[in-house]
């Protein structure tokens, strides 16, 4: 019985790590979104428009990691 305890809070905690990320993985996906949409109305300054497309590449990046991380969290 004390077994079956401490696989229930290992599954829980699993769990929560699952959800943090997967929460994790849309805030990147929606700030990526953003800083692409906003540099593509960008005309007038080119400097701000490479940066925000940097952003959004950071951002892709990271959700990639995330996405990474979550599979191999699930598969153990």
């Amino acid at each position: 019985m004390f077994l079956n305890s401490d696989n229930r809070k290992n599954k829980e905690e699993k769990d929560k790590i699952e959800q943090v990320l997967e929460h994790s993985i849309e805030v990147e996906e929606d700030l990526m979104r953003t800083y692409l949409i906003t540099a593509e109305r960008i005309h007038d300054d080119e400097e701000l428009k490479e940066r925000l497309e940097n952003f959004a590449e950071g951002n892709a990046k990271r959700t990639k990691q995330l996405i990474d991380e979550l599979n191999e969290t699930k598969e153990t």
